[in-house]
C-alpha cells in the first residue's frame, strides 16, 4: 500500500512538471505574461547580471524572443528587452490596451453593440483570437477587442 501512494506521488508530480518541461519546448517568438507581483527584468540571462527594471504589476504581456536554461529573453509593451527568470512567467495570455480609449464589442464585429470602453494601459486575459478580434476580460467583464488596438496578439492569430 505504501508503494502505491509514493507511485501515485511521483506521478503527480510527473504531470504538475508538464507545463514546465512543454514551455522550455515552445518555439520563439511567443507570448507569455509576467506572474509576479514584483518582478526583476535583468541584462543578462543569470541573476549575477544587474537588475535593469523591476516591474510591480502581474499579468503584463510580455513576447519572448529567446530561452537561455531557466531565463527567458523578453521584450515589454513598451519595447524594452531584457532577461527574466522563467518561474516569473505564465502562460496565461494578456494583453495591454493601446493608443486611445477603445470599445470593446458584444460581437467580433464593428457594428456589434458597444459593451464598454477601455483606457490606454488596461491590462486583461485575451481568448478566442480569430479574424482580428480577441475576447478581452477585464475583472469579469468581458468584450471584444480589434487585436489591432492592443499588444499581446498577432495580426491573424488564432487563439481558442
Amino acid at each position: 500500500m505504501g508503494g502505491k501512494r509514493i507511485g501515485w506521488g511521483m506521478a503527480l508530480a510527473a504531470i504538475a512538471l508538464v507545463p514546465a518541461w512543454a514551455a522550455e519546448n515552445r518555439p520563439v517568438p511567443y507570448w507569455a505574461s509576467i506572474s509576479a507581483g514584483d518582478a526583476l527584468m535583468r541584462s543578462g540571462p543569470g541573476r549575477n547580471y544587474p537588475a535593469t527594471w523591476r516591474y510591480r504589476r502581474a499579468d503584463l504581456p510580455v513576447k519572448v524572443l529567446q530561452i537561455h536554461e531557466s531565463w527567458r529573453k523578453i521584450r515589454e509593451p513598451d519595447g524594452t528587452i531584457g532577461w527574466m527568470a522563467a518561474a516569473l512567467l505564465s502562460a496565461q495570455r494578456t494583453a495591454i490596451v493601446t493608443g486611445e480609449i477603445r470599445p470593446l464589442r458584444a460581437a467580433p464585429e464593428t457594428a456589434s453593440k458597444i459593451l464598454w470602453r477601455a483606457e490606454p494601459g488596461v491590462v486583461g486575459k485575451i481568448a478566442h483570437c480569430a479574424a482580428g478580434w480577441c475576447e478581452f476580460e477585464v475583472d469579469g467583464r468581458a468584450g471584444y477587442v480589434a487585436v489591432n488596438h492592443i499588444w499581446g496578439a498577432e495580426p491573424g492569430e488564432t487563439l481558442d
